[in-house]
């Protein structure tokens, strides 16, 4: 796939579960970098679809965060909650085409099998809810061409699952979610977090199975604690918005290959961005899945 620079539309796509974090303050920065300097528009999705994961007031919060960093969005800010008939309009019509069943088999059971469902509900023909409903998505290659990383190798467990769409208290899979909302919005590449990595070919054979040339894939390194851990919400990860905003800044871009002039590292966040924007190179990302930082 070829990008049209013309009308580059990337994305970043926080879930409200809490504060902006520095992990997520890498991902929101470099899908930023590289929209604008490619002088495309970058768009911001609130992916609220888990509603048992909201936290309240952690939308606004986040974006007040990005805003303090310079981090400004083209057009208005998108709820997944807000567009829940558009999914079941395509939830419906992978459904007449035969590609949706209902599962009833119990996580025990999954965890059993090592966690990779094993399609055994699939000639069942089960209509009776509360039922998580699986979609079989065909063909899913088991590699990709990264941004980032190159080629990358995918498990063949996860790229021959049936994997869950809706999920059994009624909500939508962000797997299904996801796709359908990069496809509606136009997205031509995707620069997320490197957690997401195996993902990627089953996101891109959706795409495919709903008519649409996916985007384009590029993947960053991941903020880990000296434990190994993650930063994430889940986590208690520090609230970005009350550190310094120049140490924060200058710490993300570093991590993602683009250390700034010792000169600049504590100049204000315009300045600092002003200088990425000017420097930023997708091929300086180091291609690593994780960059341990101190706390």
């Amino acid at each position: 796939m070829t990008i049209d620079v013309a009308r580059y539309r990337g994305r970043f796509a926080p879930s409200p579960s809490g504060p902006l974090h520095f992990g997520s303050l890498v991902a929101a920065l470099g899908s930023y970098l590289q929209a604008k300097s490619l002088g495309g528009q970058w768009l911001l999705r609130i992916e609220d679809i888990d509603t048992t994961r909201i936290q309240p007031g952690a939308d606004s919060s986040i974006m007040r965060t990005l805003e303090q960093f310079g981090l400004l969005w083209d057009q208005t800010e998108t709820y997944q909650t807000e567009r829940l008939a558009f999914y079941q309009h395509h939830f419906n019509a992978l459904q007449a085409r035969g590609l949706v069943y209902g599962c009833n088999c119990s996580r025990a059971r999954i965890a059993s099998l090592g966690g990779v469902y094993d399609g055994y509900c699939q000639q069942k023909n089960l209509h009776t809810e509360p039922l998580a409903w699986r979609l079989k998505p065909g063909h899913v290659p088991d590699q990709f061409s990264d941004l980032v990383f190159g080629e990358v190798q995918v498990p063949a467990r996860i790229c021959q699952e049936d994997y869950i769409i809706k999920r059994r208290d009624g909500l939508f899979a962000y797997q299904l979610v996801v796709v359908l909302d990069d496809i509606d919005q136009q997205i031509g590449q995707v620069i997320r977090g490197a957690d997401l990595l195996e993902m990627t070919t089953r996101q891109q054979a959706l795409c495919t199975l709903l008519g649409h040339s996916p985007p384009q894939y590029g993947h960053l390194p991941l903020a880990v604690t000296a434990a190994g851990f993650k930063l994430s919400k889940q986590n208690h990860a520090t609230d970005i918005s009350t550190l310094p905003l120049a140490q924060s800044m200058s710490a993300a871009l570093s991590l993602l290959g683009h250390t700034p002039p010792a000169e600049l590292q504590q100049a204000p966040v315009a300045e600092l961005l002003a200088w990425a924007l000017q420097h930023w190179q997708l091929a300086q990302v180091p291609r690593q899945r994780e960059v341990q930082i101190s706390g």
